[in-house]
């Protein structure tokens, strides 16, 4: 009695020519990229938060808001164009607006949201120009949301497996990460009696940013393994670790200047390493073609489009 072809023919083992990775790796640097990643989201952030906070009238809050917004925001723009080599290859991004492009439109929200929180900013530092610097803080408050959130669009839409594959959790762990890394900045930069908003909002921002990641991971399957081995494993459970003590330790820090100022660097700290966890994850996975190319033969056995950006 004949064979039938499927008992007859073994599963063809993944292979790619001499074992080479399939995409390019990516070619940000650290400290550069993931510091900058860190202090957008961190302007980003705290940009709404000063926004909320002249709106409910916290004054004291909204001047520390303002005043962190422009400086995560003036900082990061340096960081970035260390990346870049020089200051002319971004000012080059701004020649166009694309909006089917997230660096055309991240580029053009990082110029937008630096310009209004430095205007809120030195509004409230001189007192000149009340109502502009009142209307631009507003108005940094909604660049802001965009800021917090556009560099995880950015990742994904790449080819980059494990960023690509994890787009549907990079928005939320970013944004959760970026309002942990604002209220831990105004926890440690706001009178303490009128810091609670600050608390609530980094207690929330910790606790989406551990939920987000744990679900990416859980649900990429093996294409989450980038983020769970190596020093990408070691950032990832050390940003966990750091963000969720951080978390707890704001909801009794109460009017303890110690604890609070403990909560606040462990939540910085979580902050950060989950940025330079997540680089160090895409690195991983577009130097092993596994990542690239057995998903696409999963979708293509699915009878799912196999294609992904090729950035």
């Amino acid at each position: 009695m004949p064979r039938r072809r499927d008992e007859m023919v073994p599963d063809a083992e993944f292979r790619s020519y001499y074992g080479q990775p399939v995409i390019k790796q990516p070619i940000w640097h650290e400290p550069h990229m993931p510091t900058y990643l860190y202090l957008g989201g961190l302007s980003g952030a705290a940009g709404a938060m000063a926004a909320a906070a002249r709106l409910t009238g916290r004054d004291r809050l909204e001047l520390a808001a303002r005043m962190t917004a422009f400086a995560g925001a003036s900082a990061g723009a340096a960081f970035l164009v260390a990346e870049l080599g020089r200051p002319m290859r971004f000012l080059n991004m701004l020649r166009v607006f694309k909006l089917t492009s997230p660096m055309s439109v991240g580029s053009w929200t990082l110029a937008a949201h630096s310009g209004l929180t430095g205007v809120a900013a030195g509004s409230a530092m001189t007192g000149l120009l009340p109502l502009a610097g009142d209307a631009a803080s507003v108005a940094s408050g909604l660049s802001g949301v965009a800021m917090a959130t556009y560099t995880a669009v950015l990742l994904a839409d790449t080819a980059v497996p494990a960023w690509h594959e994890g787009m549907r959790e990079l928005p939320f762990l970013f944004s959760g990460s970026a309002l942990a890394s604002a209220g831990a900045a105004l926890m440690l930069t706001t009178p303490r009696a009128q810091a609670g908003p600050a608390r609530a909002a980094a207690v929330t921002g910790a606790m989406a940013e551990v939920v987000a990641g744990s679900l990416m991971e859980r649900r990429l399957g093996l294409v989450g393994e980038p983020y769970r081995q190596g020093r990408a494993g070691r950032l990832m459970r050390a940003s966990r670790v750091l963000t969720l003590g951080g978390g707890l330790l704001a909801t009794v820090a109460g009017r303890s200047r110690a604890l609070t100022a403990l909560s606040g660097l462990a939540i910085t700290a979580g902050a950060l390493c989950t940025r330079f966890g997540v680089l160090e994850a895409g690195r991983a996975s577009a130097k092993d073609p596994r990542y690239t190319v057995v998903p696409q033969r999963a979708r293509l056995d699915a009878g799912a489009p196999a294609s992904v950006p090729g950035r």
